[in-house]
């Protein structure tokens, strides 16, 4: 008899506990979950902080400096 494979974590989205083997949307415990996850994300509310941002005139400097390099 084979082991059924356990694992047990909380979903990312909403903290519901859940076997990580019995859900093909893991780690997220449902689709809903996965799918409000990624709608958060692509409208940026789920970016990581950034302190330090490039103003645009640095940003070109960058992109002048690298004009040059071949790849």
């Amino acid at each position: 008899m084979t082991k059924k494979k356990t694992h047990i974590v909380a979903c990312p989205g909403c903290k519901k506990k859940f076997n990580y083997y019995d859900k093909k949307s893991r780690p997220f415990c449902s689709d809903e979950c996965r799918n409000l996850d990624f709608i958060d994300w692509t409208e940026g509310s789920r970016a990581i902080p950034v302190e330090d941002q490039l103003s645009d005139e640095d940003l070109e400097k960058v992109i002048e400096s690298r004009s040059g390099d071949v790849h």
